[in-house]
């Protein structure tokens, strides 16, 4: 059947009035961007991407991310026309129709913004602006780094394209520079941004604060640069996308746009972004449209029929062809086949975790930060899929890969482990999102302070539930005469309200191993392995609990040497569990009977049952010490109403860890102190020595 143009804008139209209805329906959402870029959807998806509608996971299929997730519907209504599937064995549609009828209502999969996980189809979930611009470079990164690895002559397994639409906001936002910079230096050729020029944010027009040449700050990068100034011209959108798969470097097309086209009063405004068009204004654009002005949510067979003729045949054509390479490539290198299949269904290697490193305390003490080095370098040889890397910290957060085949993944050798981000934090754990969301496991490291850079990121990999380890060291005051610029306070208290994040302040190196051992499996959240820079004591595990009990968030690490039941409870995380332990060694020489519970894991630790934590911490004990040398916030749900903090209630100082330490009161002393006070306070009877 001939493609005929009216066909053409018979679709572009549908998706329009399909958004300007979902929207009217729920008296909420942005219809603007969505109807201006109809054509540039309908062109990307129908003449271009290669995608199987009957199975959204397809290994190989091109990436579509809608970074300017505010024109959600755009996406809905493309997943609905193209008959997209919920999965390869599951035919039901990803978005069906009553749920467009339903968008923005609790239970459609129609949410407000792109939801990953929640509609099937979405590549990554978007809203906060540029974070799925900045996941698109991850993906790309993914997508060079899968086909170094596992391509061999004659079996092409992966060359798929990620293309991803920024709005205004996301050439403004900090991250998505970040993002196009370091896009621009690995010279990812596999990306395409589609950059929607309408001009209008939600304060009104563009000029009232952003004036400067994104053409020019592209080519600037690095960037293959493409300006389509007509968005109705199909044949320069067509060229457009054409010309960016093999150019070799990422690629930006600007296209011009009108914000709510067709809506004769509010189209070129403000008013088109982001509230219904009314009644009156509605008809007025289905007829510019030439569509039944009174008709709702209309989708005509033909439309349909665009789609099955286009992306549809063209998907199951290359997935056919893909399926059938696949098969070959399993005779002729079944290890790596093998370890495909390992990696896509989140199984890590056997023994993967055998032959860590046991950490004594005859060696003397480990920066966490090291310990956590020569752990990860023991694991990633086996695992050949984990890559990562800093934002220009790698010496200083040890994160580095240092066994000799682990390279670095730059233009020139997209086959390196290493990954090196630059000082771009926000751009860094955007990344890691995009190769999580591919198959990879990413980590990415910095510093614990720096984690506010990364607040949207970080909260999204969670959101997404993305196996992402996010690395942050120097942890604490400890770290010294940086100062409170770089000594973090709130971070951690900040880290642990953030839902589905799994977070990791081990105590020591052997904690640290086990640390390794508990989150590489995670497949459904994300982990924040927060380390320390100084060196740090081992703990004897002869005389203490073995660092298994990490597992369980929490745990006993030391009883009264005497059996007896303790009085009261030190609770403590990262390194100050050896301070902890020193003040227990003094009270107990002193008579005082004390438990130290290592707590390196609040939410591991709050998913236990309840008999697992009150045995841990006892109700009946209410005397408790809590250490941290960061924020209070939060430690009143371990210690209770009676327990003492022992915390920072304000920023740091410059000066040597140690005495920073002592002049905000981190010292064995200190805590054997406020143990007695605690006692003291509930009339607890100790012995004459321990007072």
């Amino acid at each position: 059947m001939s493609r005929e143009p009216a066909g053409d804008w018979l679709a572009i139209n549908t998706i329009r009035t399909l958004t300007i209805d979902a929207v009217q329906a729920a008296q909420s959402g942005h219809p603007g961007a969505a109807m201006a870029l109809a054509p540039v959807g309908y062109t990307l998806w129908n003449d271009v991407l290669r995608y199987d509608v009957r199975d959204p996971g397809w290994l190989n299929r091109d990436r579509f991310v809608l970074s300017a997730g505010h024109a959600s519907m755009l996406l809905y209504s493309l997943l609905h026309l193209a008959q997209v599937r919920r999965s390869a064995g599951d035919p039901a549609l990803a978005v069906p129709l009553p749920d467009i009828r339903r968008f923005r209502q609790l239970g459609s999969v129609c949410a407000g913004h792109p939801e990953h996980g929640l509609t099937p189809g979405v590549e990554c979930t978007t809203g906060p602006l540029s974070t799925g611009a900045g996941a698109s470079v991850g993906m790309a990164i993914a997508g060079r780094w899968l086909a170094e690895h596992f391509n061999r002559p004659g079996f092409t397994l992966f060359d798929y394209a990620v293309y991803a639409v920024a709005g205004d906001g996301c050439m403004m936002e900090g991250l998505g520079q970040e993002a196009a910079s370091l896009a621009g230096h690995l010279r990812l050729g596999n990306l395409c941004w589609i950059y929607d020029s309408n001009r209008v944010t939600i304060e009104g027009p563009t000029d009232l604060a952003f004036s400067e040449d994104v053409q020019a700050r592209f080519r600037a990068y690095g960037w293959q640069v493409r300006h389509v100034a007509d968005v109705t011209d199909l044949a320069a959108l067509r060229a457009g996308l054409t010309a960016a798969r093999p150019a070799g470097r990422p690629t930006l097309i600007v296209v011009d746009t009108v914000i709510g086209v067709g809506a004769p009063t509010k189209q070129g405004t403000a008013a088109a972004h982001s509230e219904p068009l009314g009644a009156d204004e509605m008809r007025a654009a289905k007829r510019s449209y030439n569509w039944p002005e009174d008709a709702s949510f209309l989708v005509p067979d033909e439309a349909y029929q665009r789609f099955a003729e286009g992306v549809g045949a063209r998907g199951q054509q290359a997935r056919a062809q893909w399926d059938e390479m696949l098969a070959a490539y399993r005779v002729a290198h079944p290890e790596l086949a093998a370890e495909l299949d390992l990696m896509t269904t989140g199984t890590l290697p056997p023994g993967w975790d055998s032959g860590l490193p046991e950490f004594s305390p005859a060696a003397g003490p480990v920066a966490g930060r090291a310990a956590s080095q020569q752990v990860l370098n023991a694991i990633a040889p086996r695992v050949p899929w984990l890559l990562g890397g800093a934002a220009d910290l790698a010496p200083s957060t040890k994160s580095r890969l240092t066994f000799p085949a682990a390279g670095d993944f730059q233009a020139a050798s997209y086959g390196g482990r290493n990954l090196h981000f630059g000082a771009r934090e926000a751009a860094a754990a955007a990344a890691a999102n995009g190769m999580a969301l591919c198959g990879v496991r990413p980590f990415q490291a910095g510093f614990l302070v720096f984690s506010d850079f990364q607040r949207g990121p970080l909260r999204l990999s969670a959101l997404m539930k993305l196996p992402v380890v996010h690395v942050y060291t120097h942890d604490s005051i400890s770290m010294g005469e940086d100062g409170p610029t770089h000594q973090p306070v709130e971070q951690l208290a900040s880290l642990r309200a953030m839902p589905g994040l799994v977070d990791l302040r081990p105590a020591d190196a052997n904690e640290i191993r086990e640390a390794w051992r508990i989150l590489l499996p995670l497949t459904d959240r994300p982990a924040a392995l927060v380390l320390g820079k100084q060196d740090a004591p081992v703990l004897d595990r002869t005389r203490y609990a073995p660092a298994s009990g990490l597992a369980r968030g929490g745990y006993v690490l030391a009883d009264p040497p005497d059996g007896e039941r303790p009085d009261a409870i030190i609770l403590a995380s990262g390194s100050e569990v050896a301070l902890a332990v020193d003040a227990y060694q003094e009270l107990s020489a002193a008579g005082c009977r004390v438990r130290v519970v290592s707590l390196p894991s609040w939410a591991l630790f709050g998913e236990q049952d309840q008999a697992y934590r009150d045995l841990v911490l006892p109700p009946d004990i209410p005397a408790r010490v809590a250490v941290e040398q960061a924020s209070a916030l939060g430690w009143e749900r371990w210690v209770g109403a009676a327990g003492t903090i022992i915390a920072m209630r304000s920023f740091g100082a410059s000066g040597p860890g140690r005495e920073v330490r002592q002049r905000f009161g981190f010292t064995a002393a200190a805590v054997a102190e406020a143990v007695r006070a605690a006692l003291a306070a509930l009339a607890v009877t100790v012995s004459p020595a321990a007072r």
